[in-house]
Parts: structure tokens; sequence; C-alpha cells
């Protein structure tokens, strides 16, 4: 029996029980106002993906009918789908809210960060994420990470602490048993806070439907000019791609996940509804990053090394 009909079950045989997902809203909820007692300059990374799109709906419900009292930060690799930009624009307009971007092509521009042989970017967010998280001197950086994406999400707490250098240290991780998150921090240290650790992807996207949360078109199928490279399908852009020996297709496809243009694959769908993506993803056996995702298949430790560095 899945959770699904478990979480159904208790809810006829007691109409008190929470829900499923009733029960991860209120978890990220809570999680929310422990960040907002216990720090002073929090930010919320968002990118215009729907993880990100999730976690901010969840924080305007965490504190409505006051404004959420965190700022948005949104490290801009300057090879984004279009139609995520659009749509991030509208919703800070939309909130009224306050966006801080860390852009990478600022970085490669002054020298202090250099444009990689393969065109990706998605590496190279490290140091502005980590110049804007000291410069604008925030000690607790939300992040829409779950831990069903990719093992070195899934051993992360919900409070991870980073030292002074962003750099994430596993010995230094504290237990959170009872929910009882623990926000101590030194000088110069900060914490990075992850609401939806225990959603899965099929989650999300219930949620999605069950609030009526609006996403970037790309998340449907559509028709859209790709080329295929290293078994995905990517879409042609400035960032360096096709080459001559990667011919253009039209297809019918939709993005899993979204980031990087240059390491963000699309997959063949015809999912033009809330209702057929989920029934697409129960019955996928690939998380939306082992599928789609490039920069994680740079190595088996590709996302453990960044995360130490201090990305993730």
């Amino acid at each position: 029996m899945t959770t699904a009909t478990h979480s159904l079950l208790d809810t006829q045989e007691n109409p008190y029980a929470l829900s499923h997902l009733d029960a991860l809203e209120a978890e990220s909820v809570h999680i929310f106002r422990e960040v907002a007692g216990e720090f002073e300059r929090p930010v919320i990374l968002f990118s215009g993906g729907k993880d990100s799109i999730v976690m901010l709906h969840l924080a305007l419900k965490a504190f409505w009918p006051a404004a959420i009292p965190f700022s948005l930060l949104h490290v801009d690799t300057g090879h984004n789908f279009p139609e995520v930009i659009e749509y991030r624009d509208r919703t800070v307009a939309q909130h009224n809210l306050r966006l801080h971007v860390a852009s990478v092509q600022d970085f490669i521009d002054d020298g202090r960060l250099r444009e990689r042989p393969d065109g990706t970017r998605n590496p190279l967010q490290t140091v502005p994420l980590l110049d804007a998280i000291e410069s604008n001197k925030f000690d607790a950086v939300f992040g829409g990470g779950r831990r069903d994406e990719e093992k070195a999400r899934a051993k992360e707490r919900v409070f991870s602490l980073r030292d002074e250098f962003g750099a994430w240290d596993p010995r230094r991780q504290r237990p959170e048993l009872w929910s009882l998150y623990n926000g101590r921090h030194a000088v110069g240290e900060h914490v990075r806070v992850f609401p939806l650790s225990n959603w899965t992807e099929l989650d999300v996207w219930q949620y999605i439907e069950r609030e009526g949360i609006e996403l970037p078109d790309i998340y449907y199928a559509h028709h859209r000019d790709v080329f295929k490279r290293d078994g995905m399908w990517l879409t042609a852009g400035e960032w360096g791609g096709p080459k001559e020996s990667e011919p253009v297709e039209t297809r019918l496809i939709r993005y899993r996940t979204v980031g990087d243009m240059s390491c963000t694959g699309a997959v063949d769908s015809d999912a033009v509804t809330i209702a057929d993506v989920i029934a697409e993803i129960a019955a996928s056996r690939l998380t939306e990053r082992g599928a789609t995702r490039a920069d994680d298949k740079l190595s088996e430790a590709a996302m453990e090394d960044r995360k130490r560095e201090g990305y993730f």
C-alpha cells in the first residue's frame, strides 16, 4: 500500500488527521517560521524553477497576510531559459518582492571567473553565490533541494551549517530529532535551509495541482528546436550548441527541471496538463536530475564536490 493510500485511509478514519500534502506543507511552514525567529538576514534562492516556486508559495502562506520577511536571490548564469526569467521578474513584481541577482557574466567580464571550454556555467555559480551571501551578510539561505533528487542531497540536513568559506563539512552537521532545528552559527558562517527536504518530485507536482500554482510553460509539453548531446535533448543557444555534427530537430518535449541551458536536458513528452505530468512522473524510474542534468554526470561525486565548495 502506498503512502498516499495510507494518508487517504487515515484521513477517512480520522477527519482531523492531516493529509500527506498537508503534513508536508505544515512542516515547511514551520521551518520558514523557525528561520524568521532565529536569524537576522535570511534570503530565498529563487530561480523561477518549480521547486523555488513552491518554496516561495509556502513562504507567502507562512506569513500571510503580512509580507514575507525575506528577499530573493538568483544566481544568474546568463544562459537561462527566457520563459523562466520572464516568470521570475513577473512574480517579483506581482508580490512586491526584493530580488538580488548575482551574475556569473559579471564575474567572467571582470576576470574573477573564466568561461569553461564546454560552455557550461552551472559549476561557475559557487563564487557569485558566496560573494552575494558575504556582501549582503545573509545568515540563512533557503534552497529548494530535496533528498530524493540526488545522493549528495539525500544526506543533507534541513539546517545545513556552512563555514566562513561556504563549505559543507559532514562532521559538523547537527542531529534534528523531533524536528528541532539548531541554527546556532559563528560570525562569518551561515546556514543553508531546505524546507522541501522531505518532499518528492511527485509531492511537488501534486501540491502544484492542489494549490493551482502557475509554472513557466516549459514544464509542459511543447514543440521546441533541440539537438542531442550525451544522450540528452538540449536547446540551441549562444552558450555553444549545437556543433556541426549535432543536427537540430523540432520535437515535442518538456523539462522536468530547469537550470543552465547548456546542461539541462528535455524529455520527450506529450504531458500538456498537470494531471498528465503527474501520471508521467508516477511511471518514471529515473530521478529528474539523473535524467536531465548533465552537470551531475561530470563525475560520480560531481554534486558532492560542489557542495563541499559551497554551491549546493
